[in-house]
């Protein structure tokens, strides 16, 4: 039996970020949403665990342990005494480092599509603490919808969505390292008082009834001055997609990938033209949130 699961990519529509905590890591608010995106990971049984991976930017996807996927085996492995003997097949579609949590969906993918090969049914509260060890973003890439992350961002609480929002999300050449912005956060905040990170109450209000205009006004990203401070050339990627339209724009997460928020198809499309002609990005890619979390689409017998 081989078995696929289709995974989100996200966009952070609030990314608060605290202090530097002992630890390293930084407490957030982090309003996540999934978005049409996807990867998909196929799991079949092997000799020995192995990963390959095609698609846009593969040749950036690590192919041994430190990928999250072969981690993610490992670890739903160790957990039932399992001989994780897997070939895991990552078709990416979600762009490589750039801000959209594909290796955390890639991560997530695995564990369902693992958890379904080997028939092991386990609760959905057994996966989502799986997840929290394998990375701050895996969780959410499991649920899917919209969700408020806060500690490191895998403490999850759903949130209700009132509608569709419409997207666009303009893929840079390149990646951005996820824990150098953060770096740059803290170096850009050096002597500054940071406020104890919180959900915006207006911004969660926008999610739950749908409303794009109000969504746009409360967009928010802390990260945003420490990718644009590394990748300069973003903000013309910004510039250019608010002037063909769109309601707001923001980078997402640690970048270098930027969000654009439309108030309805025929105004995406327009804005992905006017990217994909301006230079200013690799591609322009139109889409919708709110996402299903992973899901398995496949069950095939080999």
């Amino acid at each position: 039996m081989s078995v696929t699961v289709r995974v989100p990519a996200k966009v952070n529509v609030q990314l608060a970020v605290g202090a530097a905590r002992p630890d390293g890591f930084h407490d957030l608010a982090n309003v996540f949403l999934a978005v049409g995106l996807y990867d998909e990971i196929t799991v079949t049984p092997a000799d020995e665990l192995r990963i390959t991976c095609t698609g846009p930017g593969a040749d950036r996807v690590p192919l041994d342990t430190t990928n999250l996927a072969a981690r993610a085996a490992l670890a739903l492995a160790a957990r039932h005494g399992i001989d994780p003997r897997v070939h895991i097949h990552i078709a990416k579609d979600i762009p490589v480092a750039g801000g959209m949590a594909g290796g955390s969906a890639d991560g997530a993918g695995a564990l369902l599509a693992c958890d379904t090969l080997w028939s092991l049914n386990s609760p959905q509260s057994e996966l989502l603490s799986l997840c929290a060890e394998l990375g701050s973003d895996v969780p959410f890439s499991l649920l899917g919808g919209a969700a408020l992350g806060v500690g490191r961002g895998e403490q999850l609480t759903p949130l209700a969505v009132g509608g569709a929002f419409h997207w666009v999300f303009a893929v840079a050449d390149g990646g951005l390292s996820t824990p150098t912005v953060f770096q740059e956060f803290d170096r850009l905040a050096a002597g500054k008082a940071i406020p104890p990170p919180t959900p915006d109450p207006a911004l969660l209000d926008a999610l739950r009834t749908g409303d794009a205009a109000a969504l746009a006004d409360t967009l928010s990203n802390d990260l945003q001055p420490a990718a644009l401070s590394l990748r300069p050339s973003l903000a013309a990627t910004l510039t250019t997609g608010t002037t063909a339209g769109a309601l707001a724009a923001l980078v997402s997460g640690s970048g270098p990938t930027t969000a654009f928020l439309t108030k309805d198809e025929e105004t995406a499309t327009q804005v992905a033209t006017a990217l994909q002609s301006s230079g200013t990005c690799h591609t322009a890619r139109p889409t919708t949130s709110p996402a299903r979390g992973a899901t398995v689409v496949g069950l095939d017998r080999v």
